[in-house]
């Protein structure tokens, strides 16, 4: 506004410049909530990106010192669709150094699952008449499912764990294996046994039902009566949160996937330090070195825990 002079006009002025500092001040006073990020500052957790080829040659050159196990067997139990034959695949993938599909994997959403029947997994290593396994093993099982009567059984997890469960066996949803069973094996050998117990949970899953969480803490608690360690995969993870989507190093910075692993980690009785996050291939048609990377951090672990049961068996 255009002053002529007058004290009235110095007035206005003065006033005008007063509620101007008045609101500067209210401003600094109660400034603007910034939304709250995301991310840590800094990763919770240590990994080194840069160590693929010595993880991974440290998993190559893996082998079981007793003369009667021929394979470090681990077993993977959990959810439907929580990503089970999809890890294996991974696995296969980052071992093997190109993209392969051992273990058939649904793209499909369903509440039911893919895999029915027990199949152990190897990775062949080399080509033509040299051609040979990796010495580790994968064996993939029915998911876990709501309900009494569906998915595969708790105690057929259980039998599996001492060997007794036969490779391709069909799962009866209805029923149990029983030592009647063609699919039932009665003397199994160390070979036969599992050394490691991995449970696989989405990290992408709402929550989890509770019949679905008592099969698993029924299950652990039936591993640990035999000593055999176990450890967690916690996949989808880029699906789960945003910021790994954007940048999958993210991982250990981001807010919402280390409350998920404390809240599975509280549910399931599994220690953090022994659970591990994981982004499965699925939309890639390349191996990715951070793909990899928590692939083998995994996998590095599967194999020390493995290797100190099969030293006392």
């Amino acid at each position: 506004m255009l002053c002529r002079g007058g004290d009235g006009c110095l007035f206005t002025l003065q006033q005008s410049s007063s509620n101007m500092m008045n609101r500067f001040l209210r401003r600094q006073e109660n400034p603007a909530e910034e939304p709250e990020s995301k991310t840590l500052d800094d990763p919770w957790r240590e990994l080194r990106w840069g160590e693929k080829q010595m993880n991974l040659q440290y998993v190559q050159e893996y082998k079981p010192e007793k003369d009667d196990i021929r394979y470090l067997r681990v077993l993977l139990y959990g959810p439907v669709g929580s990503g089970k034959s999809s890890f294996i695949n991974s696995v296969s993938n980052v071992i093997r150094g190109r993209m392969t599909i051992p273990a058939l994997a649904s793209a499909m959403t369903s509440d039911q699952s893919f895999t029915k029947r027990y199949e152990t997994h190897k990775f062949i290593k080399g080509r033509g008449s040299t051609k040979t396994f990796y010495p580790l093993v994968f064996n993939d099982i029915m998911g876990l499912e709501d309900g009494t009567d569906r998915g595969v059984h708790a105690d057929d997890i259980k039998l599996a764990l001492k060997g007794h469960v036969k490779e391709g066996h069909k799962f009866n949803p209805v029923a149990p294996i029983s030592q009647n069973d063609p699919g039932y094996n009665p003397t199994p050998s160390a070979d036969d046994k599992v050394h490691v117990l991995v449970c696989v949970m989405s990290a992408n899953t709402p929550q989890m039902n509770s019949s679905v969480l008592e099969k698993m803490k029924s299950i652990r608690e039936a591993a640990s009566d035999l000593g055999i360690p176990q450890m967690a995969m916690m996949t989808h993870i880029d699906e789960a949160c945003g910021e790994i989507e954007k940048e999958l190093k993210n991982v250990y910075k981001s807010k919402y996937l280390k409350k998920k692993m404390k809240d599975f980690s509280s549910a399931v009785g599994i220690p953090m330090n022994c659970i591990f996050p994981v982004k499965n291939y699925s939309e890639e048609i390349n191996l990715n070195d951070d793909i990899d990377a928590l692939i083998l951090s995994a996998l590095r672990k599967m194999v020390d825990f493995g290797d100190d049961f099969i030293e006392k068996i």
